[in-house]
């Protein structure tokens, strides 16, 4: 794998959920080969009242994309038709803004380090 400061972020979305953050990067390699970045994140407290992050990453690589959808897809689908109720889907159906803490024209923030989530 290539040094991480050979990896060419292009774009960035940040999602807050909760206690969570949710973080979707493409960045490309050298070569210009694309893939994606799904970070979970949560800030956790420390015993001496500091704050830490904990991380979960998952790389996505372009040739899976489609796969991944239609499974992420299905798996939505099917919570949504068979555990679901009505009224708990009508709430997940209500409107809300597509980003929480818009960073840009493409949710991209240069001068974010991983170092925050």
């Amino acid at each position: 794998m290539e040094d991480r400061h050979d990896q060419e972020e292009i774009y960035s979305q940040r999602i807050k959920a909760g206690k969570r953050t949710y973080f979707f990067d493409v960045k490309a390699t050298r070569g210009q080969d694309y893939y994606l970045t799904i970070t979970e994140s949560k800030r956790k407290l420390r015993d001496d009242d500091t704050f830490s992050y904990e991380k979960h990453k998952i790389f996505l690589y372009k040739e899976d994309f489609a796969k991944f959808v239609d499974a992420l897809q299905d798996a939505v689908d099917y919570v949504r038709e068979e555990l679901l109720t009505e009224e708990e889907v009508a709430e997940l159906d209500r409107p809300r803004p597509a980003y929480d803490n818009y960073e840009g024209d493409n949710g991209f923030n240069p001068n974010r380090s991983d170092d925050n989530y």
